[in-house]
């Protein structure tokens, strides 16, 4: 084993040799064999072994396999000196090992170390970046969970600070087209991952890349099958499909075989499916996403049928009123409940779909059912009637400070739902019914237009804010209102069910196992 004198003096020779390094064999094997000495020895070899790299492809190899044996050392400033010099040897036909080896460090659990492999695979990026793909999505599709996790992870929050000569056309396809194997299978959290790496390329900003990430999360969401709603994993992968697939949604872009598939099979068995999280209101959540989606429906082959669906299950929320006895007291002693957040989602979607067919309502629908129809729609009137008129008077004068208490935000919430059924409502009373008016649904922020602003995109229509390409964004954790009858309620009764994670029980449960792989060094 050399001594730190015969390392430097063997350095000196290299270094002093200059356009004939490559004379000098002997001098750089002395320096490989560095890595069998102590920590100095190796400190050094980690910074002259890559330094003479270029000039000796005889001994490229084992020159790489001498710097990888450094970078796991027992001796941490060791390994972090060796990983800092790991892109010199990202050279031709090297670089996709080098990639690939630094996305197996990620695993450390040294932050500087960690820190350095970001940045050792972000130079290496720019030099190339082909390569540097080829490597780690070699290792998010084989290697271990961990790796896998952090190469993702990776991808996801550092390809947005590569520049445009980078992250070029050629580049930004061969992300799509390996990401999509990845998707093949894949964690919840792992497919929301993917969907905010995809819908930050440019390639896939326009309206026909837009159309090519709906068509992945239908394939995701598994459109072409029946959901079982015992199965919290299955519905819990509709939900998270849904969730990505809504931003993407526009005027160009159309929504209807989500919304017939939410029509069709989802609707019908809406009281029986199995809440992904405890706590959580899974069918709001379900009424929530058909809201926003039916906003940009195109035209649908069973609009009819799907009408249907949707307006058997508003009846199911609209309650009759009781009836009276002879001295005009209820006959039950009990004001029904009326659930004002799940007909505003129910509202909202059968007015957008009932625009494509303006007449159902006068010759689609059976008069006896139509009767018994406009009857709970006038004595829901009359309760959202009362319920606005508590609402306002319980805010009024409130401004500021005042307004951010828990009970005042939710009145706040509750007023825009109730206002919102109030416009709707409004509009099917008409004769003929109405379909005219729009109205921001409560959970969705309002857009102001200032005088003068262009139109922000194609994607700005009645009861939906202009859209952004980035999938999955944060959504307010909506309290749902549902006060008893004759009082307000301030129960928030909903969880967050953004906060809560990924998919249950991690890959290998609902989106496909991918089993358990041990690896060692793949180098």
């Amino acid at each position: 084993m050399p001594t730190i004198e015969e390392l430097y003096q063997n350095y000196g020779i290299l270094a002093d040799a200059k356009e004939d390094v490559s004379q000098h064999k002997n001098a750089y094997q002395v320096i490989l064999d560095g890595v069998k000495g102590g920590s100095k020895e190796k400190r050094l070899a980690a910074q002259f072994i890559p330094k003479f790299f270029k000039n000796f492809p005889d001994l490229a190899d084992a020159a790489l396999n001498a710097q990888l044996d450094l970078c796991e050392d027992e001796d941490v400033s060791i390994r972090r000196q060796a990983i800092k010099e790991l892109p010199q040897f990202a050279t031709g036909e090297n670089l996709p090992r080098v990639a690939d080896i630094l996305t197996q460090l990620l695993q450390s659990d040294d932050s500087a170390e960690f820190t350095l492999v970001n940045n050792a695979l972000l130079s290496i990026f720019k030099i190339d970046a082909k390569g540097t793909l080829g490597g780690l999505f070699s290792q998010i599709l084989q290697g271990e969970d961990i790796v896998r996790e952090r190469a993702i992870k990776f991808l996801s929050n550092k390809l947005k600070t590569l520049p445009e000569d980078i992250l070029t056309k050629d580049v930004e396809d061969i992300i799509f087209s390996e990401s999509k194997k990845v998707l093949y299978d894949v964690t919840g959290e792992e497919f929301v991952l993917f969907m905010k790496i995809l819908s930050f390329l440019k390639n896939l900003q326009t309206v026909s890349g837009r159309q090519q990430l709906v068509d992945l999360v239908s394939e995701q969401a598994g459109l072409h099958q029946t959901l079982n709603p015992a199965d919290p994993d299955s519905v819990d992968r509709l939900l998270q499909c849904m969730r990505q697939a809504v931003p993407l949604f526009s005027k160009n872009v159309h929504s209807t075989k989500f919304v017939t598939y939410f029509c069709e099979t989802v609707l019908p068995i809406l009281s029986t499916l199995t809440s992904p999280v405890e706590g959580f209101d899974v069918q709001l959540e379900v009424l929530k996403l058909l809201a926003e989606m039916s906003s940009f429906c195109g035209d649908m082959d069973k609009l009819e049928s799907n009408l249907n669906k949707l307006f058997d299950k508003l009846l199911e929320y609209m309650p009759l009123p009781p009836e009276e006895v002879e001295n005009g007291e209820n006959a039950a002693n009990e004001e029904p409940k009326l659930q004002f957040s799940y007909v505003e989602c129910l509202l909202f979607s059968f007015h957008q779909l009932g625009r494509k067919l303006p007449d159902f309502l006068l010759t689609k629908v059976d008069a006896e059912k139509l009767k018994d129809f406009k009857i709970r729609l006038q004595y829901f009137a009359r309760g959202l009637q009362v319920y606005i008129r508590q609402l306002r008077l319980a805010l009024q004068g409130k401004t500021g400070e005042a307004l951010k208490t828990e009970e005042n935000k939710i009145k706040v919430v509750a007023l825009k739902i109730t206002n919102n059924i109030n416009v709707l409502i409004k509009d099917l009373f008409h004769i003929p019914p109405s379909y005219k008016s729009t109205v921001t649904l409560s959970w969705k922020p309002v857009q102001k237009a200032e005088p003068g602003q262009k139109r922000l995109s194609d994607e700005t229509t009645s009861g939906s804010p202009p859209k952004k390409p980035i999938v999955g964004p944060k959504r307010d954790s909506r309290q749902i209102y549902n006060p008893p009858s004759g009082k307000y309620s301030g129960s928030l009764g909903n969880v967050p069910y953004e906060q809560r994670g990924g998919f249950r029980g991690g890959r290998g449960r609902g989106w496909g196992g991918r089993g358990n792989r041990s690896r060692g060094r793949v180098y």
